[in-house]
C-alpha cells in the first residue's frame, strides 16, 4: 500500500515490519493468556492461612506479582504496536500535506528504525519472560 506524494513519489508500507509485527502479535497474545492461566493456578494453590507459617504463602504471592508484572508488559508490548501505527499515520499525513519538507519523509524512516528496535528489544524480552517461567 502506497500513499501518493507528488509526482510518482509515494511513502510505501513498511512490509518487513508489518510482517514482523503479524508474527510477533500472536506470541504476545500467548503469553498474556499463559500469564492469565500461570496466575489462576497460582491463585488455587495458595493455601487458606490457617495456621502461622506463611512462608509458601509469601513466596507464591512474590510469583503471582513476577507474573502479573509480565503480562503488564505483554500489553504494553501490544499497546505500543497500536501506537506505532496512530503516529506512522499522522507523520505521513503531514508528508501528504507539505510534501516540500523533507524532515517529515525523514521522521517517517525514523520511527520505522525506532520500532524495528522496539520488536527487537520485545523479542528478547519474550524469550526472557519465557525462560523466567522455566
Amino acid at each position: 500500500m502506497y500513499v501518493l506524494v507528488g509526482p510518482l513519489k509515494a511513502i510505501p508500507l513498511n512490509e518487513p515490519l508489518v510482517d514482523l509485527i503479524e508474527s510477533l502479535k500472536p506470541e504476545i497474545q500467548d503469553l498474556m493468556e499463559n500469564c492469565n492461566s500461570v496466575k489462576t493456578w497460582i491463585q488455587l494453590l495458595i493455601p487458606r492461612i490457617e495456621d502461622g507459617n506463611n512462608f509458601g504463602v509469601s513466596i507464591q504471592e512474590d510469583i503471582l506479582g513476577e507474573v502479573t508484572r509480565i503480562e503488564a508488559e505483554a500489553a504494553s508490548f501490544l499497546d505500543q504496536i497500536s501506537r506505532y501505527f496512530i503516529t506512522r499515520g499522522k507523520v505521513v499525513s503531514k508528508v501528504v500535506k507539505y510534501p516540500h519538507i523533507m524532515d517529515y519523509r525523514r521522521t517517517v524512516v525514523e520511527l520505522d528504525e525506532k520500532e524495528y528496535i522496539s520488536l527487537k528489544l520485545c523479542c528478547c524480552e519474550l524469550k526472557n519472560h519465557y525462560v523466567s517461567f522455566i
